[in-house]
Parts: structure tokens; C-alpha cells; sequence
């Protein structure tokens, strides 16, 4: 069984968990109040295993079943022995890097609530476009319109970050651009050579 089965499974479990039993999901659930006030740290992580609905739930899974599997290949390739725990150091950081913004911006907003592995998807999706920038993506909705993978990320973090500054969605779009930031960084710091794909 892959490590990104295994993630998903742990998802799968836990959000369903959480759907039939409220209590418990807003004990798990990303509240920066709760972490300052109770110090409540393990929030940090547990809110990537909760989703807020059905459907976010399965968007997210086939995001990682998709890529996570072809992440752990580029993983093994480059990184031989320490393919495994660089993964989970990916998927890890992804969930603490994209959790920076919403905690900085409601240390004091008890009404703030955030769910969900879109940090950790969004940090594996970029670890495969850096490893594999002219790879074919087809667009969810555009199933007839190929793009490189270096396109779709650049489209893709423009979006996100429009959509972050305009404050008018209830998605936490910040997780989802410093994910695929940290994913890029952090596959590239562990195999600075990738960057050189991008060069002329």
C-alpha cells in the first residue's frame, strides 16, 4: 500500500468521523483562537484531516490519489532510500506552512473556523509540476485542453492569490498557494538540480 493511500485512508476516516459527530470535528477543526487562548498546537495538524463537506472531501482525495502516487515515484527516483520520509516531510510542511496565514490573521478571531488537506495536496500538485514541468495536465473542466504542468501552476497560483486578496470567498485560498509554495520550495532544496529544467 503507497503512503498516499494510506493519507487518503486516514482522511477518509477521520472526516467521515467527523460528519457524524460535530463535537469531536470542531475539536480538530483550525481555530487560531483555541491554539493561542488553550494552546491547543496539535490544531496545526489535525484540521487537514477533517473536510467540511462530502464533496470537499472527495476533491481533495482525488487531488492526492492522482498526484501522490506520481509524487512518490519522482520521490523515489531522485531521492532512492529517503524517498518515504521526504514525502512525509512534504506532506507534513504543507499542512503547517499553508495554516501560516489564517493563524496570523485570526489569533484573535474567535469566530474563525478552517478544514481540510488542500495545503498538503496543493504542496504535492507543485512538488510534481517542479519535478515534471512539460507534463501534460488537462483541466478539470476544460477536459479537451491540455496545458504544461508549468502553465497550469502559474494560472493556478495567480488564482488563488486574486482570490485570497479579494476576501470575499469563504475558501482559504492563502492555504492554498503557501502549500504550493512550500511544495516547491521544499523539492527543490532537497534537489536543487530540478530547478535547472527551467533554464534556457
Amino acid at each position: 500500500m503507497t503512503l498516499s493511500l494510506i493519507l487518503l485512508l486516514a482522511n477518509v476516516l477521520v472526516s467521515i468521523t467527523c460528519f457524524r459527530n460535530r463535537e469531536l470535528f470542531f475539536k480538530l477543526d483550525f481555530q487560531p483562537y483555541m491554539i493561542v487562548q488553550n494552546k491547543q498546537w496539535y490544531r496545526f495538524i489535525s484540521h487537514a484531516f477533517v473536510h467540511a463537506d462530502g464533496f470537499h472531501l472527495v476533491v481533495n482525495m482525488y487531488v492526492l490519489y492522482a498526484f501522490g502516487k506520481l509524487v512518490e515515484s519522482g520521490f523515489a527516483k531522485h531521492f532512492g532510500d529517503m524517498a518515504v520520509p521526504y514525502f512525509v516531510l512534504l506532506y507534513v510542511g504543507g499542512i503547517l506552512f499553508s495554516a501560516i496565514p489564517g493563524y496570523a490573521r485570526n489569533r484573535e478571531n474567535y469566530n474563525y473556523h478552517g478544514v481540510g488537506a488542500s495545503g498538503a495536496v496543493s504542496a504535492i500538485v507543485f512538488a510534481f509540476i517542479l519535478m515534471e514541468p512539460f507534463a501534460p495536465l488537462t483541466l478539470v473542466f476544460l477536459p479537451f485542453f491540455g496545458l504544461d504542468a508549468w502553465m497550469f501552476g502559474g494560472l493556478y497560483l495567480v488564482y488563488e492569490i486574486y482570490m485570497d486578496r479579494n476576501r470575499q470567498s469563504p475558501i482559504a485560498h492563502s492555504a492554498h498557494y503557501f502549500g504550493a509554495i512550500f511544495g516547491i520550495v521544499f523539492t527543490a532544496a532537497m534537489k536543487p538540480e530540478l530547478i535547472l529544467q527551467y533554464l534556457p
